[in-house]
């Protein structure tokens, strides 16, 4: 791997909304940096594409724009320098600012006064939302900062002027500037909290990550956390008790509940030499296991990390609010400034109100919500799928799924549950004890789900124990090995042996060439799969069969489930050849789960990994699922059909508030202290839209 793909985290202090956020993604972006994926709610900032020697540069430039890239030993800022405080001293000095309108007390009325109150809050304004506008405009990226500051600025510059010179009560506006920040700072705390609701679900499974374990250490019991747990460990799990590591069972059975991974409900039976996953929970038995994976190797973590990858990548509707975002403040800037010329020089309006109307237009306007719109939804989508047991591999697939027009399933391990039963052996002079046993040896070395099933239904014989020097697994093709005494033996397709066999076995055992055994498998359709197969067609979905296997079995597990389209006895070659030729009918899916589905899999607009795949099936899918059940690609289209309807309502919000709200302010409809509590909210609708997908009922 190139160093520059390498990812770089970095810990940001200092985000305290989704602008800020949006001006670190932008920087980096137009830095070179790929992949980048920012969270202001938990300070995380992730990119990759960029050489090791360039990130101090990129850490300056970050530095640059406010905000502080910090070390992970370094203490989270402390609440004095939170934004929830900067709010509250707002606060303390807004109010008295805001009870001359509703008293006659002379001193609340004093400009002098007023001016002592407003200080203090344009002070911490300025510290926060002029430092940020000015380092954004020097850095060629205005935010929204420079509408709030500007037009803070306007209102305290002119109440000044008319406070120095005496000129009277219709001069005095500190209420507004004061009110202007204040609101922007509560509608910077009210999101970040609301936010960091649509992180729920990562958060639930970090919290797996620091549970309590029972370390078995020279006879005795140590309780430790399961941060501190090394592979090798021995650990005690009791009933009850979440299982702290990923490990492999060495006594007793017990009945797991895995429900947090894979969504499913009911509990699983594991026995001695089963594989546990960390946190998971043991509803009943006692266990002891050997930690295998820890750390970021653990099941957990890598999930956790796939999750907030997927964050990262951005749907194609994202881009279109993107390239409106970044061109918003300019814009707004030139509207306010031309509401200011028309209504006082040609509407000939009072001064006052000409530029009330214009801060009005400066502070009303959020481009936040745009900013806020496409990744709230999409963490609240991939977060329910994952609890789902679904992982979505980007934001981006979210939208690829609702264009589907075709759906091309492998059949065995797939619509078929990949529990082979052996149905027959036929042996050609040779016992079928040794049979058996050359099988069960050459099928250990396969992850593929037939080499899996053979493998629970025969057993090795001691005294037939051959020694392999060399064993090569070929795509689509079978097992080859060579022993010790320089013997070719070979499991694969029946007619791929010295005669073609396949008319009466599925696979057929050679030694140096010549065929010993043929063997006759038999599958079970998986279930829920007919189902699936009618709701496809119910949605407008083209189910497809595309398989390695007999064109008798194909077309009979074709028949009973009401596939229309089948393609069988394909090498992963033609799978990927014909896999591109029907993606020019539409956008296509492939649903698989061995290695010669893995070319078909990465080259699919969607591909669909079920969870007990091969390893590079599930790098090459985009989305997997934990459960392996086909019931969950259901609830896959429906979460992504509702996600990408979120999206487009938070996105519809967006536009139409600004598309309301800026001409209303313009005209005088809205005045800066309305204009700012309607900004600071316009936020917090789009993100409970998202919050919504949560518990929304899902059809």
């Amino acid at each position: 791997m190139k160093e520059s793909n390498v990812q770089t985290e970095l810990n940001v202090s200092g985000m305290h909304c989704a602008n800020c956020a949006i001006s670190i993604h932008k920087y980096l972006e137009n830095n070179g940096a790929k992949d980048i994926y920012v969270d202001f709610a938990s300070d995380e900032v992730k990119f990759s594409e960029i050489p090791m020697e360039q990130i101090p540069v990129l850490v300056k430039g970050i530095e640059s724009l406010g905000y502080k890239v910090i070390s992970g030993k370094d203490k989270k800022p402390s609440f004095w320098k939170s934004i929830d405080f900067k709010f509250l001293c707002c606060l303390i000095f807004t109010i008295p600012l805001w009870s001359h309108m509703f008293t006659d007390l002379p001193i609340l009325h004093d400009p002098y006064i007023q001016l002592a109150l407003c200080v203090p809050v344009y002070i911490i304004g300025f510290s926060y939302f002029g430092i940020s506008a000015f380092r954004s405009i020097w850095n060629k990226m205005p935010n929204m900062d420079v509408l709030i500051f500007v037009g803070s600025t306007a209102a305290f510059s002119y109440s000044l002027i008319g406070t120095y010179y005496n000129l009277g009560h219709d001069y005095q506006f500190y209420e507004t500037c004061a009110t202007i920040i204040t609101l922007v700072f509560l509608g910077n705390v009210l999101e970040k909290r609301a936010v960091t609701k649509t992180t729920s679900a990562i958060k639930e499974l970090v919290k797996y990550q620091d549970i309590p374990a029972i370390k078995i250490e020279d006879d005795q019991e140590v309780e430790i956390l399961a941060r501190d747990i090394k592979s090798g460990d021995i650990l005690k799990v009791n009933s009850g008790n979440q299982i702290p590591a990923d490990g492999d069972i060495l006594e007793g059975q017990a009945w797991v509940d895995e429900s947090m991974l894979t969504g499913e409900s009911l509990p699983i039976e594991k026995l001695k030499y089963d594989a546990v996953i960390g946190g998971t929970l043991l509803t009943e038995g006692n266990i002891r296991i050997v930690a295998t994976k820890v750390g970021s190797k653990s099941v957990l973590y890598q999930i956790i990390q796939l999750i907030k990858d997927a964050q990262s990548k951005k749907p194609p509707i994202q881009k279109f609010g993107d390239k409106v975002a970044a061109y918003f403040v300019p814009i707004v800037v030139t509207i306010s400034f031309f509401t200011f010329f028309i209504t006082y020089f040609i509407a000939q309006l009072p001064l006052q109100q000409s530029l009330m109307n214009a801060i009005a237009t400066l502070v009303v306007s959020c481009p936040c919500a745009m900013g806020l719109a496409t990744p709230t939804a999409v963490m609240v989508g991939l977060g329910r799928a994952a609890k789902k047991g679904i992982l979505i591999k980007g934001g981006s697939t979210i939208e690829e799924m609702s264009d589907l027009k075709q759906m091309v399933f492998d059949k065995t391990g797939t619509l078929t549950t990949g529990d082979f039963n052996i149905k027959a052996i036929q042996t050609f002079g040779i016992e079928q004890s040794q049979v058996e046993s050359i099988i069960a040896q050459l099928e250990s070395y396969s992850s593929h789900p037939i080499a899996k099933s053979i493998r629970k239904q025969l057993k090795e014989i001691k005294s037939y124990r051959i020694i392999f020097k060399e064993v090569n697994e070929i795509k689509g093709k079978g097992i080859f090995a060579t022993d010790t005494n320089g013997n070719n033996y070979s499991i694969c397709n029946a007619k791929l042996g010295e005669k073609d066999y396949s008319n009466r076995y599925d696979l057929a055992l050679t030694i140096n060439g010549v065929v010993i055994a043929g063997i006759v498998l038999e599958d079970q359709i998986k279930p829920y799969a007919k189902e699936l197969i009618q709701y496809l067609k119910d949605k407008g979905i083209r189910p497809i069969l595309l398989s390695g296997d007999r064109q008798s079995k194909c077309e009979r597990t074709a028949q009973k489930l009401g596939i229309a389209d089948v393609y069988w006895d394909k090498s992963p070659e033609e799978k990927l050849e014909i896999l591109f030729k029907l993606k020019k009918n539409g956008p296509t899916a492939m649903v698989g789960d061995g290695i010669n589905d893995a070319a078909a899999l990465a080259a699919a607009d969607v591909g669909i990994s079920l969870g007990d795949s091969t390893h590079i099936a599930i790098q090459s899918a985009k989305v997997v699922l934990l459960n392996n059940d086909l019931k969950s690609i259901e609830k896959l289209l429906k979460i992504g059909h509702h996600t990408l309807l979120t999206i487009k309502q938070n996105l519809f919000w967006a536009f139409a508030y600004n598309i309301v709200a800026i001409p209303l302010a313009a005209v005088g409809f809205l005045g800066p202290m309305l204009a700012a509590l309607s900004m600071a909210f316009s936020d917090l609708i789009v993100i409970g839209n998202s919050i919504r997908l949560r518990f929304k009922k899902i059809k």
